[in-house]
């Protein structure tokens, strides 16, 4: 599909982080990458699992960071079928509804995310060897948070859009080390979460701020309402940008 466009310079999957010539011109063409399975692993139990792409203008793919992205979306293939997008140039993140008769409708535009208290923690291995998650998760069941976790990156982050609350991380540790690739995954879950108004953190910056060095760079994450991204910083690191007055998301 990306070859018979005309309009892909090169492509690029998780599965085979290789770029590959998809012939599309340079100058006016784009670059894909994507996840063609989030969480494969979780198929063969019947949870829901997603896809996740992203679009880049020209024939960059590194050394570019997610404010260069035109274009990021999610597929959602659970008792629904939806899809998530959001366009650089267009506010707001957008649902799509597969339909029975195989139409394609626009459900919910969502341009806020606001406080509430659901938090999916993953990576909690993690907290074995890093006090400051464990502190985080237990701030988390102190305040008698809702647990909606389901291991698939995909639908944890998708809930933050549609319920329009909640907080997704995912911490590493001396001995639980980063697994997130930033080009595949964090950075157009960013793009999408902080274009329906929520933020996005690795701690110490927005992550479509951080520069993609290598098709396989990979960093831990926090998406969620600013408060969310504040707590999420200064129980890891002792202070916030974001609460400082420096911007670490929600993207006009």
């Amino acid at each position: 599909a990306l070859t018979y466009s005309h309009f892909c310079k090169y492509a690029c999957s998780e599965e085979v982080p290789e770029l590959q010539d998809m012939r599309g011109p340079v100058e006016g063409g784009f670059s894909v990458a994507f996840d063609p399975l989030g969480r494969s692993s979780i198929v063969d139990t019947n949870f829901t699992v997603g896809t996740i792409f992203r679009v880049w203008p020209g024939d960059k793919l590194t050394s570019v960071t997610g404010r260069d992205q035109v274009a990021a979306a999610m597929g959602i293939y659970g008792p629904r079928t939806t899809y998530v997008i959001a366009l650089k140039d267009m506010p707001g993140t957008h649902e799509f509804l597969l339909l029975d008769e195989g139409k394609w409708q626009h459900v919910k535009d969502t341009t806020e995310i606001n406080e509430g208290k659901m938090f999916s923690p993953g990576n909690l291995r993690a907290t074995f060897d890093s006090p400051n998650y464990q502190k985080l998760i237990d701030y988390y069941i102190k305040e008698k948070y809702t647990l909606r976790y389901t291991g698939g990156m995909v639908p944890d982050v998708n809930q933050i859009i549609v319920k329009e609350k909640g907080v997704f991380t995912n911490v590493i540790s001396p001995s639980a080390k980063a697994k997130l690739r930033l080009l595949f995954k964090v950075v157009p879950l960013g793009l999408l979460v902080e274009k329906a108004r929520g933020y996005s953190s690795d701690g110490y910056k927005s992550v479509l701020d951080k520069v993609i060095t290598a098709l396989d760079k990979r960093t831990q994450v926090s998406y969620g309402s600013k408060n969310e991204i504040i707590q999420f910083e200064e129980t890891l690191y002792g202070t916030s940008k974001l609460k400082a007055g420096e911007p670490v998301g929600a993207v006009v």
